[in-house]
């Protein structure tokens, strides 16, 4: 009986330890979405500027492997759960005020303060629905962006979201699938999508612009209030087709 008992407290020990480095060991977790429906504004984008400046990027010496785990050189900084349903990608963590942001091919957003290895928070960056099937693809694999306080990222599993840096508490979540880079200026963000359609987002509170179809899904580009995507160039105003 001793024994028993001394397993148990064993296997409590260990479970203890990986709860605080592995996001998808069981537990409460809140659905990222309210409802799924998009607001769809219709409606030109205002003040927008000629060009979209790329802002400089915090070094961020991190490397991340395909098994979810976040290395400074041979030091793990962090262990997530490795997928067998995931897509090839070059994910590369984030670094931003002394904390490590990543996704995850899990398709969950992860903080880590890397001196002391300590997960702040995480984020589902999926819909619930898209865990139903047991084979789901939920990588985040488009490069997380960090705007002033908030982090917007975007994944396979439907879901496009802006949330609190600090608390990991959602602002908006918009059930469209991200693949590709996307651009996040102060008031608006463009993004392609899996449905092969293009997104004017409004960052304030996630209504929908406008949206457009495109040919391809590749990583757009925004210059003189155009943005080209692939081949084609798109008035980032008004979302209507320039040339194919």
């Amino acid at each position: 009986m001793q024994k028993k008992i001394a397993f148990l407290c064993c296997l409590l020990g260990v479970l203890s330890a990986c709860s605080e480095h592995d996001p998808i060991l069981p537990g409460t977790r809140t659905a990222i979405f309210d409802d799924t429906n998009l607001k769809v504004l219709n409606q030109d984008v205002p003040d927008l500027p000629e060009q979209i400046t790329a802002e400089i990027q915090t070094e961020c010496p991190y490397t991340q492997d395909s098994s979810n785990v976040i290395w400074k050189g041979d030091r793990k900084i962090f262990s997530g759960f490795p997928t067998s349903n995931s897509v090839k990608s070059n994910q590369s963590p984030v670094c931003s005020n002394g904390y490590v942001y990543a996704g995850l091919t899990t398709g969950e957003l992860v903080k880590v303060n890397p001196t002391n290895r300590k997960i702040i928070w995480i984020a589902d960056i999926y819909k619930t629905s898209n865990m139903t099937g047991g084979a789901s693809i939920l990588d985040i694999i488009a490069p997380v962006v960090i705007k002033g306080n908030y982090v917007y990222a975007g994944g396979l599993g439907d879901a496009f979201c802006k949330i609190n840096a600090s608390s990991g508490d959602k602002k908006w979540c918009l059930p469209i699938g991200v693949a590709v880079p996307f651009i996040t200026t102060d008031k608006v963000s463009f993004v392609v999508a899996t449905d092969n359609q293009l997104y004017a987002i409004r960052n304030s509170d996630g209504a929908i612009y406008w949206h457009t179809a495109i040919e391809k899904q590749t990583a757009p580009t925004y210059t003189e209030k155009t943005i080209t995507v692939g081949r084609q160039k798109i008035n980032a105003e008004t979302g209507k087709i320039i040339t194919k």
